[in-house]
């Protein structure tokens, strides 16, 4: 299958899965277990339903589509829309915005240039932009980009609602995980690549954040040492926790559904990465066809795709 289909679809299957039990606790999953696609009692939307997660990310690849290159403006306006008119949701309502991503897109709703937009506090480094960074990782590996165009656009894409190194950062170790990946590392070489990175533009004090993943092996921690906030770092630890210690698509996103916490966005990037690895073969039929606006989401993917591979040959 594609490349751009398989992970976009996992990515919003993750995301549905981990919509239904986002911000549960670990012993109300135990007495309550995912095992099947589910509604969300908090958001109180039927099983299948999308996230904030998915609805950026499909905006900013709506906008890559019609104009060709990530533009900044285009894709402020679009998440604008998904915001205020529920533009990119799988039923016209938006849900599960975080405070950051709200007051980025508010802040380009007053006229700001989007590069400025994004915020830059030290609390502002949840995982709001880590979440919508799969399409440039997809860009970087079709167009064969250099380091450096790698580094500036992430930077740049992140920085539209998460300007803080920590939150930038974490930004990067994803995507440069994701294109190894792509370019059909198995994960265990993809993590150890990511870990022998140049992270010389980057911060010593952002960096330390990372020394979980960067200097110790993450698959080695305990569950109890697995943190599930949104907190952009430990997102990432635990979707690579989740990741590297599972066997197939089907196992992430039960594993990522039942963890508790942030477990939208936990699913939706563990699953991401997986879908690249795996496929959709571990998925069962019943799954995909409960997925909300799935003929749209498969339809958005391969005219990415082709997009991509159109600018590549041009």
């Amino acid at each position: 299958m594609s490349k751009c289909l398989d992970a976009l679809i996992a990515f919003a299957l993750g995301d549905a899965f981990g919509v239904a039990s986002e911000f549960m606790t670990p012993l109300e999953l135990e007495a309550e277990p995912i095992s099947d696609m589910r509604p969300s009692k908090r958001y109180n939307v039927p099983p299948g339903s999308w996230s904030d997660d998915t609805s950026m990310t499909i905006a900013t690849i709506a906008s890559f589509i019609q104009k060709g290159s990530f533009d900044y403006d285009d894709i402020m306006s679009r998440w604008l829309r998904w915001l205020n008119n529920g533009e990119y949701t799988p039923n016209g309502l938006t849900f599960g915005v975080g405070h950051t991503s709200f007051q980025a897109i508010e802040n380009y709703a007053l006229r700001k240039e989007p590069l400025k937009c994004g915020l830059k506090g030290e609390y502002d480094n949840g995982n709001g932009a880590m979440m919508r960074m799969l399409p440039l990782a997809l860009y970087a590996y079709y167009r064969k980009i250099d380091e450096e165009e790698v580094y500036r656009l992430t930077n740049e894409l992140s920085s539209l609602t998460h300007a803080h190194k920590i939150a930038r950062l974490g930004s990067y170790i994803y995507v440069r995980y994701v294109m190894y990946l792509l370019d059909g590392l198995d994960p265990r070489t993809a993590y150890q690549k990511i870990q022998t990175l140049d992270y010389s533009l980057f911060t010593k004090e952002a960096l330390i954040n990372y020394d979980r993943i960067l200097k110790a092996d993450i698959k080695t921690l305990s569950r109890s040492e697995i943190k599930t906030s949104a907190y952009v770092v430990d997102t990432l630890e635990c979707a690579l926790w989740i990741f590297l210690s599972s066997r197939d698509l089907k196992d992430v996103l039960l594993t990522g559904a039942n963890i508790g916490g942030d477990t939208d966005t936990i699913t939706a990037i563990s699953a991401s990465m997986a879908g690249i690895v795996y496929g959709l073969k571990s998925i069962p039929h019943k799954w995909l066809n409960t997925l909300k606006r799935k003929e749209y989401l498969f339809d958005l993917a391969l005219k990415f795709e082709k997009k991509l591979k159109l600018s590549w040959d041009s």
